[in-house]
């Protein structure tokens, strides 16, 4: 399996990329709705980067302890759960007149379930794709991710124009309900991955498997921290374009769609594998140049060249694959999605501060968060070089995990 045609022959793999296009468009639409509202009612940059990109911290509580659920679920009730709970949450969003910490609250409770589900939906589509068509269908599930937060974000800055926030709520639990629906209809009722019954102790025993690993500790690592940091920049697109922000996000996520397809699609497997490294470092080496507070256009193009670079995190993922058992594989992707998310969480919460630090020093808010950008960045820089030692024990042939 080695084209689009044939990945979108297989039926269920046409649903779950159809629903995660439906979640994204609504998750893109909501966190900017969220997140102008924040900073309207607070003028923080720290919590505008809280509400749109915290979610995780919360998850990451919650997968200490339920995230070995991804296997012991059934995939498609796993999936519908946390499809029902984000459009419940949406619509609630919709409320007139709701504090920002209320809709806090709101933002929190389908990350808390999320923590459970992480990996299902990776899980079950390499169990309806050959281990061959891996790569393939993954990066394809994340050009479903760039497309719509293209489309999410470019929208949602258009209709923020003619519409409130309010409305925004609504599109985004429309869009969820549509999900919920396809899902329910369109995908087979599998039975879950594996059987203990001891959630706990199963999620705590893997996780500890997985995190002392030589091999897999620096996958993980390098999976997660140097992207988190970089999206410690994109945080502070709000404070830095105000409205435009949604442009920034939209053409960010064009340069992930790029990555994605190029190196999903058309990069062989071994020269996928020796780009890891240059495209972390391609990450963050853009950002770099706003330290010179350039304009919102030039910032754009920054932003598109550095998103490229996302595209690593899917050799990463073939390598954790090629470490792990199928009877885990929910629990090692979902500790990989927990952590990525977490750790992005933690560098939009580090992007806030820096640029409400940078801000008191600077001639002007939007000038402290581009030269916070060009910090985070470095930062980046700084962490991708130092893992690289770690990171090369999982490409030896003969490591285990």
């Amino acid at each position: 399996m080695r084209t689009y045609r044939q990945l979108f022959a297989v039926a269920e793999f046409r649903v779950l990329f159809g629903t995660q296009c439906l979640v994204m468009a609504s998750v893109s639409i909501g966190s900017l709705a969220l997140g102008t509202i924040t900073y309207t009612a607070t003028s923080s940059p720290v919590l505008t980067a809280l509400a749109m990109f915290g979610g995780p911290l919360v998850q990451l509580v919650g997968s200490q302890f339920l995230l070995s659920l991804s296997d012991l679920l059934r995939p498609r009730a796993a999936l519908l759960l946390v499809g029902a709970t984000m459009m419940t949450c949406e619509a609630l969003q919709a409320l007139p007149g709701l504090a920002w910490q209320w809709r806090f609250l709101l933002m929190a409770v389908p990350w808390l379930v999320m923590s459970a589900t992480s990996g299902t939906r990776i899980a079950l589509m390499s169990e309806i794709l050959p281990s061959e068509a891996f790569v393939l269908g993954r990066s394809t599930m994340n050009i479903a991710v760039g497309v719509m937060q293209v489309a999410g974000y470019g929208a949602g800055g258009l209709l923020l124009v003619a519409l409130t926030t309010t409305d925004l709520f609504l599109v985004s639990a429309g869009f969820l309900l549509l999900a919920v629906l396809w899902l329910r209809f369109g995908l087979s009722d599998r039975p879950a991955r594996a059987s203990d019954r001891k959630v706990v102790r199963r999620t705590r025993e893997v996780n500890r498997h997985l995190l002392s690993s030589p091999v897999l500790r620096p996958l993980y690592l390098y999976l997660w921290v140097p992207n988190g940091l970089v999206v410690g920049c994109e945080a502070l697109f709000v404070p830095f374009a105000g409205r435009s922000a949604g442009y920034l996000f939209a053409v960010t996520a064009g340069g992930m769609l790029l990555g994605d397809i190029v190196v999903g699609r058309f990069v062989p497997e071994p020269a996928r594998d020796r780009l890891i490294g240059p495209l972390r470092l391609l990450l963050a080496v853009p950002y770099l140049a706003c330290v010179f507070v350039p304009s919102v256009a030039v910032v754009a193009v920054l932003g598109m060249v550095a998103s490229f670079g996302y595209s690593a995190s899917l050799p990463l993922q073939e390598r954790l694959l090629g470490h792990t058992s199928a009877d885990t594989r929910g629990q090692v992707l979902g500790l990989a999605s927990v952590g990525l998310m977490v750790l992005q969480a933690i560098g939009a919460l580090l992007g806030g501060a820096v640029g409400q630090l940078l801000g008191h020093a600077s001639a002007t808010p939007s000038a402290g968060a581009a030269r916070a950008m060009s910090v985070m960045a470095a930062a980046s820089v700084v962490v991708t070089l130092s893992l690289s030692v770690g990171l090369r024990r999982s490409a030896l042939p003969q490591a285990t995990a």
